[in-house]
């Protein structure tokens, strides 16, 4: 072979080569972010059951200030001018997350009807007796213009309806989760005779399953981009975050053994007789609280009951947070107090709260209103690295759905019914310590707040899983469910 063209074929290959090594680099750039992008899609099976534990339970990044930042809300509903029917008021009842995902229920209501919002009424005549008006907590400007287009809103009912007028104004609850049927056909034709309907009762009036996507999304823009809370409650939120923060990863605790939810639930193991009628006491002197006479033990059983304090400890221990966690306890005070908390702060010394980490000038504006100290563990509940509660309650779904929607950010929830079982047969040592963990670790490998569909139970809705705890259908890659 002529040795020119010997030279033009071994540089004709050079070339080639060249060209396909630049087309493969340019493959990998542009594949990159779908390759290694931090969004999180369904889950394959594990193969090393146990890897999520531990220390792993931390990212090994510092979390930066900006990271509440919110993704971009659900796809807004196209504007639109609409006759109002009437006026639509509503007292909310409840504890703060109760009152939150009510909020957004009757917002959905009030869409769909087109309805007139009245700026919502919160409970002050609860356990906890906080005065705070709905602008004590929420910024109702950012409220009101987020859903402008979508929903009329006011801060109040016009003078011309007055209490005296009570001709004009029906009082009623509306029936527990209902679809948008019920609302267009029962409630909508009542304002042909009245102007004014007033809800007193709104927490779980509308359905988990079945209602069209455009609704399901707004309940989610009103959840997530119109409830923000107040600039005050939002600076001293982030400032005890960056706190936190500084202090390395952190764990938020809703440690729900508080005597409100011991009374309400008769829930009594670890207390003494004293404490035990104490808290009997305190649910017949509620009259709303329709139990009464309570099985504690059987309850405890069922997994109807919060989990103790000493019972927490063990949990964490077995799901692999050792002395060096630090716990940000996201809740009120313990019932029974330092003495009940010993066993957990013995094993978790970095254990902090709220009051330990502010001054008390930080806290002044707050004290007596236990919906903005609320506010300000929510805060701290969705930034922190790790959420577990210790009881299903409002809170506990609420914050479980509000980091499904940041990216599945990590929740333990935990069994308790499976949990009572593992914590009783280990306390009879019918169970070794390594049997015990490797135990409670199989039963949370799959309720770590990933995607997941919602449960669905035909005609028995408070059978469902929550709305608010697992809003599919505003989740980012969510796995697809029918």
């Amino acid at each position: 072979m002529p040795p020119q063209r010997s030279r033009l074929q071994a540089w004709f290959t050079r070339v080639c080569s060249c060209v396909i090594v630049w087309a493969c680099v340019a493959q990998l750039f542009a594949l990159g972010p779908i390759w290694f992008s931090p969004r999180i899609s369904a889950p394959a099976p594990s193969t090393s059951r146990f890897f999520f534990f531990g220390n792993s339970w931390f990212p090994n990044f510092s979390l930066r200030s900006d990271s509440l930042h919110l993704p971009a809300p659900p796809s807004r509903l196209p504007s639109r001018t609409y006759r109002s029917n009437g006026y639509l008021q509503v007292s909310c009842n409840g504890g703060l997350n109760q009152m939150r995902s009510a909020i957004c229920d009757m917002v959905t209501v009030a869409y769909l009807l087109n309805l007139t919002l009245v700026i919502p009424e919160l409970d002050k005549t609860s356990f906890w007796a906080d005065p705070s008006d709905f602008d004590d907590i929420f910024d109702v400007r950012h409220f009101i213009d987020s859903l402008r287009g979508e929903v009329h809103i006011t801060q109040r009912l016009p003078k011309r309806f007055s209490r005296e007028a009570s001709n004009n104004i029906l009082t009623m609850p509306p029936k527990s989760w209902s679809d948008e049927k019920y609302y267009l056909h029962q409630i909508l034709p009542l304002f042909k005779k009245f102007k004014v309907i007033r809800f007193n009762k709104t927490d779980a009036r509308l359905a988990n399953n079945g209602l069209p996507v455009e609704l399901q999304k707004l309940r989610c823009r009103v959840n997530y981009q119109a409830l923000k809370f107040t600039p005050q409650i939002e600076a001293l939120g982030k400032k005890l975050i960056d706190i936190l923060r500084g202090r390395g990863a952190f764990l938020a605790l809703h440690l729900r053994y508080e005597m409100d939810m011991l009374s309400f639930s008769g829930c009594t193991h670890g207390c003494s007789k004293e404490e035990a009628e104490e808290l009997k006491r305190m649910r017949y002197a509620h009259r709303w609280w329709k139990e009464k006479e309570i099985d504690s033990a059987d309850k405890r059983l069922k997994g109807l009951c919060p989990l103790t304090p000493e019972e927490t400890s063990l949990i964490l221990q077995a799901l692999g947070f050792d002395s060096s966690t630090q716990i940000y306890i996201a809740s009120g005070e313990t019932y029974g107090s330092a003495r009940r908390l010993s066993a957990l702060r013995a094993a978790f010394p970095r254990l902090v709260r709220k009051e330990m980490l502010l001054g008390r000038e930080d806290l002044k504006q707050f004290q007596n209103h236990s919906s903005q100290m609320a506010a300000l563990d929510y805060m701290v509940s969705i930034a922190s690295d790790v959420f577990i509660p210790t009881f299903n309650g409002n809170m506990a779904k609420v914050v479980e759905g509000h980091r499904r929607y940041l990216g599945f950010r990590k929740s333990i929830i935990l069994d308790r019914k499976k949990l009572v079982e593992l914590l009783d047969m280990y306390e009879n040592k019918t169970l070794t310590w390594d049997g015990f963990v490797s135990a409670v670790r199989l039963a949370h490998e799959r309720t770590l707040g990933q995607p997941a569909c919602r449960k669905v139970v035909l005609d028995k809705p408070k059978e469902e899983d929550f709305f608010y705890a697992n809003p599919h259908e505003c989740l980012k890659n969510a796995i697809e469910c029918h």
